[in-house]
């Protein structure tokens, strides 16, 4: 029996892809390696912007990072997507799906953004009231899950993620957790190779639990 779900953010809640592809291409626009960067992370979605800063400076190009730099690079990533995440689109059907199984399951968030900064996005957007718990990095989602699964006394098999990137994928696989697939059309998904559900909206998924 189900008695809770864990909802990644950026893809399954609200429609933030582009958002954020924009701002690494902003960030590396004077790089000419800007384009390698940007599949980077189109490809790695789920991915704490840290763990993404680190890998380019080292793999695409090839220079030190040091911690001043890395975190000046998260506060000119902050200024860039904050005000625009707060207001994009939501998933469509993620509100009345939301509103129609937060008193009958416990919801929580699990997101790679870091957490004040999620935090601070739920709770402009008016919904944090509908989440047990809004969970962000530095800890991963499977540390996350792992702490869920701790604090509210559940087996794995009571908990579904809903994920949206590979990483989401691997991250429920390493706690056992089950994982429900939301497909965004927008980037080429491996999620779509795997034998897991799947859905597109959320007037789907409500068929499925």
């Amino acid at each position: 029996m189900v008695k809770a779900l864990v909802f990644d953010f950026d893809g399954v809640i609200i429609e933030s892809f582009d958002i954020k592809t924009q701002a690494f291409r902003e960030l590396f626009k004077d790089s000419d390696k800007v384009n390698e960067i940007v599949e980077y992370h189109k490809q790695n979605g789920g991915v704490s912007r840290y763990k993404k800063f680190k890998y380019i400076y080292k793999e695409i190009l090839k220079q030190p990072l040091d911690d001043k730099t890395l975190n000046d690079l998260g506060e000119k990533f902050s200024n860039l997507v904050v005000e625009e995440v707060s207001k994009c689109p939501y998933v469509p059907g993620v509100i009345e799906f939301i509103c129609n199984n937060y008193r009958k399951l416990k919801l929580f968030i699990a997101s790679g953004t870091p957490e004040e900064e999620l935090r601070s996005i739920v709770s402009v957007r008016g919904i944090s009231k509908y989440f047990k718990g809004i969970y962000g990095s530095p800890a991963t989602k499977s540390e996350i899950l792992l702490e869920i699964l701790g604090r509210e006394n559940i087996n794995n098999n009571e908990v579904i993620f809903i994920g949206d990137t590979i990483t989401d994928y691997n991250e429920a696989a390493k706690t056992e957790v089950p994982f429900i697939a939301r497909i965004n059309d927008l980037v080429s998904n491996p999620l779509l190779d795997l034998d897991v559900p799947k859905f597109h909206d959320f007037y789907e998924l409500k068929l499925q639990i």
